[in-house]
């Protein structure tokens, strides 16, 4: 069987003494979409950022390519090939859509070029002399996925893309997530809108109190609709 590229095995981690995770495990293989699922306060994003080297205290096993990344601060999970996307977006408001598409290195080759990323987000080209203040929400979410396209990470995590989006902007982050997977890129996506994430994921996960409690495939998913909904119910 093919190693998978991001390897999550009996993590636990805290935020001060209070336990946030409770030995969650998953994996998820190149070139896939999986999706985190849940409740509001489940774990979903401190599995995020846990991953990512944010979330300090933790034990368990994070493994990208095979290799052990747990204890790695977030400049190496970085350099690595691992982007995130947080909910509030990290938009930096006194600088332009220029300087914050800018400002994240390149940190390996591979990625996309400047011109694939505006073709993508066509909104952001025609904000490119405006400050993250003036950009809408979903504006602002497009600058946020788009800014880590050229730094040359190939897995992507993305927390809540669609949270407060209109549909139409919806739509145009669904397009984006599909386009990048078709070339290659590997997401792992907290999502509470499951619509949206059951129209692009291979696989879902289903978070609760810390912990992971199911594992739905994309072939079971309508035979397991309301199951699913249920869980995400508040």
């Amino acid at each position: 069987m093919t190693t998978p590229l991001l390897e999550v095995e009996g993590l636990q981690a805290w935020y001060g003494e209070g336990k946030a995770l409770h030995g969650v495990s998953l994996d998820v293989k190149a070139g896939e979409v999986v999706t985190l699922l849940g409740r509001n306060g489940a774990g979903k994003t401190t599995i995020l950022r846990s991953v990512m080297g944010l979330v300090r205290r933790k034990t368990g096993r994070i493994r990208l390519n095979g290799a052990d990344i747990l204890g790695l601060p977030p400049e190496a999970v970085a350099r690595r090939g691992i982007a995130y996307v947080p909910e509030e977006r990290g938009i930096f408001a006194s600088l332009t859509v220029e300087e914050n598409m800018l400002l994240p290195p390149v940190l390996a080759p591979g990625g996309m070029s400047l011109e694939e990323v505006l073709t993508l987000f066509p909104n952001i080209r025609e904000r490119w002399g405006s400050t993250g203040a003036k950009l809408s929400g979903g504006e602002q979410q497009m600058l946020a996925i788009g800014r880590i396209l050229r730094t040359g990470s190939r897995l992507l995590l993305l927390d809540e893309p669609t949270e407060g989006l209109a549909p139409v902007i919806v739509r145009q982050i669904g397009a984006v997530i599909a386009t990048l997977k078709a070339r290659g890129y590997t997401v792992l996506l907290v999502e509470q809108n499951f619509r949206f994430a059951a129209r692009l994921a291979d696989r879902h996960y289903v978070v609760e109190h810390g912990t992971v409690i199911d594992r739905i495939d994309a072939a079971d998913v309508p035979a397991r609709g309301a199951r699913i909904l249920s869980y995400l119910k508040a």
